[in-house]
């Protein structure tokens, strides 16, 4: 597809692509717009100038500084503005076209917002890989898996309200802590603060209490994909999460990226995952290629620092956990869920050391130091570092991007 729009020929945002997000400009507030090239296209002001004439959409759904209700309109809606889109980017007679300077926001003059009402959040931990590296660092070699892990998609419930959009600063947190295996724990501000290198999707149809979601049905119920960042105090991890998991080390915070890409757009990028040995239980078997090839890396910017350092390169098909698995194993016990809540996929690692998604395993606990741009070294975040992650797919000279999320580490209060 050939656009009238002068878009780059690098950029995540091409013709194939089309995400949505909420976005304000100048003393506008916060609507929907679907980002192209550099430019962001104004859904609300597109409606009123007959862009979607014929498509039945409700005349404020636009409007709203979430996406939730328009996701809830359903696919056939979403795919045929998506159609309407791609068709008015390429005319050059198009409404679009013709009213192009109130229609296209240009992306450094626009502020992005959180794009959707997030009722709830799980984290899973699919990657083998990573729970193999952090069981053998905690557990030892003969340990590193626990028992369940290969027969479902370990999971806890997180915080949603601590859910951040790219850019918003994350305070270093306060807590209990165990340095020392013989004495009392002490408090103050953790000394371990990580990233973990994640993709989160996002609901896009409700269900009712009680209510299953197969596996061959898991993507009717998916909108679309965001990169996420679930900032993790490994210190205050270490000493709370026995018995029931983390609490205060993970809901300090957890940064998104702004754009959500459809799983249509990702469709050209289909792959397979990893091989499932024991094979898994009935209602977790899926056929076909079920995950994507986005591929994936994490920077790190020090206070100061000239250039970034890129520590991380990942895949998200590497997961052993596909979506449509970890969407039926949520629901099988009849857990409701919400358009707008979130799923995310655990720390992505694959199998080489510059590809472990957190600095928990690419410091090996704090024993490998990370040297950056500048001469210093890392063994966790410091105050005033930028942690900036990255995702596109990219195949037959067409590249479908996710932006970046990116976030700056305060110091604690």
């Amino acid at each position: 597809m050939q656009s009238w729009l002068d878009i780059p020929q690098n950029s995540d945002f091409s013709i194939y692509n089309l995400p949505y997000g909420i976005f304000s400009y100048g003393k506008k507030k916060p609507r929907a717009g679907v980002a192209i090239g550099n430019f962001i296209i104004d859904l609300k002001r597109a409606y009123k100038k007959g862009v979607f004439e014929d498509i039945k959409i409700p005349k404020k759904v636009f409007d709203k500084p979430v996406l939730n209700d328009y996701i809830r309109l359903g696919k056939p809606v979403h795919r045929a503005v998506r159609k309407r889109l791609q068709e008015q980017l390429q005319d050059p007679t198009s409404l679009l076209f013709h009213h192009q300077q109130k229609l296209l926001v240009p992306m450094e003059e626009a502020s992005m917002h959180l794009p959707v009402e997030i009722g709830d959040y799980t984290d899973f931990y699919s990657s083998e890989e990573h729970a193999t590296n952090v069981g053998k660092m905690f557990r030892g070699e003969a340990n590193a898996l626990r028992p369940n892990w290969k027969y479902l998609p370990v999971a806890y419930h997180g915080r949603a309200s601590s859910i951040v959009i790219s850019g918003t600063p994350i305070r270093r947190p306060m807590g209990q802590s165990r340095p020392n295996d013989n004495e009392p724990p002490v408090f103050g501000p953790s000394q371990a603060v990580d990233f973990e290198l994640e993709v989160a999707f996002i609901i896009g149809r409700d269900t009712e209490l009680g209510e299953r979601v197969p596996t061959e049905h898991a993507e009717d119920y998916i909108f679309g994909l965001v990169l996420f960042n679930d900032w993790s105090a490994r210190d205050l991890q270490k000493w709370e999460y026995v018995p029931l998991g983390p609490f205060l080390s993970k809901n300090f915070g957890s940064s998104i990226s702004p754009w959500i890409v459809t799983l249509d757009a990702l469709e050209s990028f289909r792959t397979q995952g990893p091989e499932q040995n024991p094979p898994v239980l009935p209602y977790l078997q899926t056929e076909g290629a079920r995950t994507f090839d986005i591929q994936l890396e994490v920077a790190i910017m020090p206070k100061r620092a000239e250039k970034e350092t890129v520590v991380c390169r990942s895949n998200f098909k590497y997961l052993y956990w596909n979506m449509a698995q970890q969407l039926a194993h949520h629901t099988v016990n009849g857990c409701n869920i919400r358009v707008g809540d979130l799923m995310a996929s655990g720390t992505i690692s694959g199998s080489t050391p510059d590809s472990f998604g957190s600095m928990l395993e690419l410091t090996w606990n704090r024993k490998n130091p990370i040297t950056m741009s500048d001469g210093s070294t890392r063994t966790a975040i410091n105050d005033l570092d930028v942690v900036i992650m990255r995702g596109h797919c990219e195949k037959d000279g067409i590249r479908v991007g996710f932006g970046k999320v990116e976030t700056l580490l305060l110091p604690a209060e």
